[in-house]
């Protein structure tokens, strides 16, 4: 049947717009006038750029060419107009190298109140050393700025993002919902303080995947409210391991449940896979934790738990530890550890069969299991 010419038209046209509507409009940071020459302040053309591609009703690509781009703390808010912002970096973004400029800030690059926005390679520079130089001295210093967080934002996706020597925590997610990390690489010096690679707090459904970390504290950090959270094929060393907490600071506090920590690797760290609390009155808790195929080489502690623990696997853990004791579950009187499983776990000392030590910890051992559970 032939349609009617003016149909035909009509068609036509409301398909036109809606390729006009899904192309993105692109902000090149050059072409709006920042430098990249590393010392030129491109704060507000990154401002300006987010701000055009905020209130852009089609898709927006803020592109940052190859280079480095000075820039001072940014705040990337929304609502936005559409909830498919990309930021794609060829080049880097750099951090004052004096400190003081935002050691007093706490954040350095924010995104808060964004839905739909994804960051796409790229560099993101710190430069915390100088801080880290202050704490160790002993001399009074800023708290420092974590490099890159996310608040109160939606659907986010950060991929084959690299962060340098972050003055405090790399990447922060912080009651977020949906958010997506993939190849992501942090590194730091060993002894670099506070510098956590990834920590995620009142966030649910997050997942970090086929990523390498490396730093003084934390390789990714688990803290109160989160839920729902995956963690996969992920390289830790150097650093203090993957860590639930610290919980229980607060006596009314969220609690942590639904996580699973599965192909992951410490190298050299000084702790493997740590739940860890302040063991004071609280009504927080971790339960139904699954940690799956870890690999421990040379690690300090490569299972050490605190309190308010219960419903934890650990199965297919192997490795080698630094230390006599490999298996540790410190918990407390009033809030025993319940419900812990080990399954097909094998951690050595020396070439010599490790130690496991409990202490208010309940569970069981299936498979085989050295050092002997102490369960």
């Amino acid at each position: 049947m032939a349609y009617p010419k003016s149909s035909l038209v009509l068609a036509l046209l409301l398909a036109f717009i809606s390729i006009v509507l899904a192309t993105p409009m692109t902000y090149n940071v050059v072409s709006l006038g920042a430098k990249a020459d590393g010392k030129t302040d491109s704060t507000r053309v990154f401002v300006s750029a987010w701000t055009k591609a905020c209130a852009s009703v089609k898709p927006a690509i803020i592109y940052v060419p190859a280079g480095r781009f000075y820039l001072r703390q940014v705040v990337f808010s929304g609502p936005c107009k559409n909830n498919a912002i990309i930021m794609r970096i060829v080049g880097t973004l750099v951090a004052p190298s004096d400190y003081r400029v935002l050691g007093n800030t706490g954040k350095w690059l924010v995104f808060e109140h964004v839905y739909g926005v994804t960051i796409s390679g790229g560099v993101l520079d710190g430069q915390g050393t100088g801080l880290w130089a202050c704490k160790a001295s002993g001399n009074s210093c800023p708290s420092g700025a974590s490099t890159l967080q996310f608040s109160n934002s939606n659907n986010v996706v950060v991929r084959a993002l690299t962060s340098l020597n972050s003055q405090l925590f790399h990447i922060v997610v912080n009651g977020c919902h949906n958010v997506k990390m993939q190849g992501v690489r942090v590194t730091a010096a060993g002894n670099s303080p506070n510098t956590d690679g990834i920590h995620v707090q009142l966030s649910s459904s997050v997942t970090i995947l086929d990523s390498k970390i490396g730093t003084g504290d934390d390789c990714i950090s688990i803290g109160p409210g989160t839920t729902n959270l995956w963690i996969e094929n992920v390289a830790c060393g150097p650093g203090h391991g993957i860590s639930i907490g610290s919980l229980g600071k607060d006596l009314q506090e969220a609690g942590v449940k639904n996580v699973t920590v599965k192909t992951v690797t410490f190298t050299g760290t000084q702790n493997g896979l740590r739940i860890k609390s302040w063991g004071r009155p609280s009504n927080g808790f971790a339960r139904n934790i699954l940690f799956q195929h870890a690999v421990m080489m040379n690690v300090q502690n490569p299972i050490f738990s605190g309190v308010k623990i219960s419903d934890v696997t650990y199965q297919d853990i192997h490795g080698t530890s630094a230390t006599e004791v490999a298996v540790k579950f410190d918990c407390s009187p009033g809030n025993p550890c319940s419900r812990i499983r080990l399954e097909n776990v094998k951690l050595t000392y020396k070439n010599q069969v490790a130690q496991a030590s409990c202490s208010h910890a309940d569970g069981t051992s299936t498979g085989f299991v050295q050092p002997t559970s102490c369960l």
